[in-house]
């Protein structure tokens, strides 16, 4: 049996006993992971600095090196998040729903852990976090599948992570790394379905085409970013500038920030030069329609495929739109249903818009870069689902529980 397949059985027989853990010994390995994590930081750093090297001789991105790196607050935004998730509502045994039926039965709709969860994902370590926590305050057993780039920084995390977890009594075998990196030990984990019961991936569009692919395993996509801000002709300039601005370059290689700016006509004079200029000074490299270019010289001509890319970069499309029809029909045409957002001061554009636009989630007057688990306060978020089948938006604790019918008689039998 190979190294595949004995992290699944491992898992497999882990899950049942994790399943029926109580709240208080979760919560407990909580806490003592997070205190792992501070025990550990000088070497998990070292290894995060290993990873960004051997990075940069690649020539990678920028944005991609953002995105592998571990910088001391982000490193306690994860010590954070790992507590938060402690504090968080047990979703197992929870019981959504009860009702008695005319024969006396009564039924029980209750939450119960998924079972054995593989994640892939490529080069942010902190999701090494993200997952192996929730997966085990929801009763998970988890295997996680990092990207080469991050691996020094994974292993080291998980280590530190795993040690602890069984030091409080959970089962050996809940959180795991596979620490073959290569494609063939990816296609050998989308087909344990005897026992892994869902993959979730994250990254980019050919990680994630891959998975739905070769996976005999259900998946739930985390896919491409096409995240959209429609500067409504009622706006509040100055409140559009301020959630344009941070959408693109707050941090520009994640999957929430703005790719694809929208400006109505009406805005789009006043708007345009003095956003534009903001954009230029911030290094953002603008492609945009005849419209924009006649009122912004010097900006790049959009073609069909900008309207379409998912950039993670300081790059971004600008369209100027007749109205709040035109916009939505662009971002439920060129969009992938990840976060989009309109800037108005009209209601009814507001409804409009939230009703119309096919989004896991639209915003009213704020950035997308919202679209986080944290920030939704679901502690940390082990992807952001853009599909529409068992979750959507940022995955927590309750999207990792399905659920059984506990039902209850004194002797009852079928006619």
């Amino acid at each position: 049996m190979n190294e595949v397949q004995l992290i699944g059985k491992r898992a497999d027989s882990a899950s049942r006993r994790l399943a029926v853990l109580p709240t208080a010994v979760k919560n407990a390995a909580l806490e003592l992971m997070a205190s792992s994590l501070e025990e550990n930081r000088d070497g998990i750093m070292e290894a995060n600095l290993r990873d960004i090297k051997a990075a940069e001789k690649k020539g990678v991105s920028l944005a991609f090196i953002d995105r592998l790196t571990l910088t001391p607050s982000r490193f306690q935004d994860m010590v954070d998040s790992v507590l938060q998730i402690a504090r968080l509502a047990d979703p197992v045994g929870e019981v959504i729903r009860a009702w008695r039926r005319p024969n006396g039965l009564e039924i029980s709709k209750v939450r119960v852990p998924l079972g054995v969860i593989g994640i892939i994902y490529e080069a942010r370590p902190n999701v090494s976090v993200d997952a192996g926590c929730l997966c085990l305050k929801s009763g998970n057993c988890v295997i996680l599948r990092g990207g080469a780039d991050a691996i020094n920084s994974n292993l080291a995390i998980v280590d530190a992570l795993g040690k602890a977890a069984v030091r409080a009594g959970i089962p050996r075998g809940s959180i795991q790394m596979l620490k073959d990196t290569s494609h063939a030990a990816v296609k050998a984990l989308l087909r344990l379905d005897r026992y892994v019961d869902l993959i979730i991936p994250r990254g980019g569009e050919g990680l994630i085409r891959t998975v739905v692919e070769n996976s005999t395993i259900p998946v739930i996509k985390h896919y491409k970013g096409i995240c959209h801000v429609y500067v409504d002709g009622e706006a509040d300039l100055k409140i559009a500038r301020r959630i344009c601005f941070n959408a693109k370059v707050q941090r520009p290689g994640v999957c929430n920030a703005m790719e694809t700016m929208l400006v109505q006509r009406k805005a789009a004079k006043r708007f345009l030069k003095p956003m534009l200029r903001m954009f230029m000074k911030a290094g953002v490299e603008l492609r945009g329609c005849p419209e924009v270019r006649k009122i912004v010289p010097g900006v790049k001509k959009a073609v069909e495929k900008d309207w379409s890319a998912e950039y993670l970069d300081l790059i971004l499309s600008v369209k100027v739109v007749s109205g709040i029809e035109e916009a939505i029909e662009h971002i439920n045409t060129y969009g992938s249903g990840h976060s989009d957002a309109i800037v108005t001061s009209d209601y009814d554009n507001a409804r409009k818009f939230s009703r119309e636009v096919d989004s896991a989630a639209v915003f009213v007057n704020a950035s997308t870069r919202f679209t986080d688990g944290g920030e939704f306060g679901f502690g940390a978020e082990i992807g952001i689902s853009t599909d529409k089948l068992h979750a959507r938006g940022p995955m927590a604790l309750e999207e990792l529980t399905t659920y059984k019918y506990v039902v209850c008689g004194d002797g009852q039998i079928r006619q």
